[in-house]
C-alpha cells in the first residue's frame, strides 16, 4: 500500500510540471501555494518557520526540494491538514505565514487567523494550566510588545525574538493544541482587545525567575503564578 502511495505522489508531481525555456521544469499554479520545484524568498521564509518548529533540518536556501517536501508533509500530518506536501493557503496560515499569501499582501481576516494560531501556541507553552485570565494576560503582553517601538512589529517577530520566551527555547511552542482549548479562546480575547495587565510588557514567575533585571520591573498585576510589570 505504501508503495502505491509513493507512486501516486510521484505521478502527481510529474503531471504538475510544465516544460519551459530550454527544457527546464517548473511548477505552475494560480493558487497561493508553495510546491516542490519552487524557489525564492517565500520558500526560504517557510523553511525557516519549519526549522523554528523542528520540522526541517536541512539548509534554508529557498529551494523547495524533497527534504522540504518531507518536512511539509510531516507538519501537515501532525496538525491534521491535508497531507499532500503542498504548502497551500491553510498550511501557510497555520504556520503564521499569512504575509506570504497573495504576493505578500494579506487582508485583516487572514492576518488574524495566523496570529490567533501562533498566539495560542505561545500561550499554551507559557501559561498552560494557569487561570483563564492569566492566559489572556500572557497574550496581551505579547500584543503590547507588538505595539511598542522597542520590540518587533509582528506577533511572530515578538514570539521568536531570541531569548524572549521559554516556550520557544524549550520547544513548547510546537505542542499541538486542541481548537477547543482555553488557550485558543484566550488568544482571541487578547486579539479582541482584552488586556487584564493594563499595558504590561513583561511577566515572570517569582518562584522560578533567575534574572536579576526582571525584579527591577514595576509590578502592576498578579494572577496565578505570574507577576506582570512594565
Amino acid at each position: 500500500m505504501r508503495k502505491y502511495k509513493i507512486i501516486a505522489l510521484f505521478l502527481l508531481i510529474v503531471f504538475s510540471l510544465t516544460i519551459v525555456d530550454e527544457g527546464k521544469m517548473y511548477l505552475t499554479s494560480s493558487a497561493p501555494s508553495l510546491k516542490i520545484g519552487d524557489n525564492g524568498e517565500k520558500v526560504k521564509d517557510m523553511q525557516q518557520e519549519l526549522k523554528n518548529w523542528g520540522y526541517f533540518d536541512g539548509k534554508v536556501d529557498g529551494r523547495f526540494g524533497y527534504d522540504t517536501l518531507r518536512s511539509v508533509l510531516n507538519y501537515q500530518r501532525q496538525y491534521g491538514l491535508k497531507a499532500n506536501g503542498i504548502a497551500d493557503r491553510t498550511t501557510l496560515l497555520t504556520m503564521g505565514l499569512a504575509e506570504l499569501i497573495e504576493s505578500g499582501v494579506a487582508n485583516a481576516a487572514t492576518s488574524n487567523i495566523s496570529n490567533e494560531q501562533l498566539l495560542a501556541r505561545a500561550i499554551n507553552g507559557e501559561a498552560r494550566g494557569e487561570p483563564f485570565e492569566g492566559q489572556v494576560a500572557v497574550g496581551a503582553v505579547i500584543l503590547n510588545r507588538v505595539n511598542n517601538s522597542k520590540f518587533p512589529k509582528t506577533v511572530a517577530g515578538v514570539i521568536y525574538q531570541p531569548g524572549a520566551f521559554t516556550a520557544v527555547s524549550d520547544g513548547q511552542i510546537n505542542v499541538p493544541i486542541n481548537p477547543k482549548s482555553t488557550v485558543v479562546k484566550a488568544a482571541r480575547d487578547a486579539l479582541a482587545g482584552w488586556d487584564p495587565t493594563d499595558g504590561c510588557l513583561y511577566y515572570w514567575n517569582p518562584a522560578t525567575a533567575t534574572s536579576k533585571w526582571i525584579w527591577s520591573r514595576k509590578v502592576k498585576y498578579k494572577v496565578g503564578k505570574h507577576w506582570f510589570g512594565i
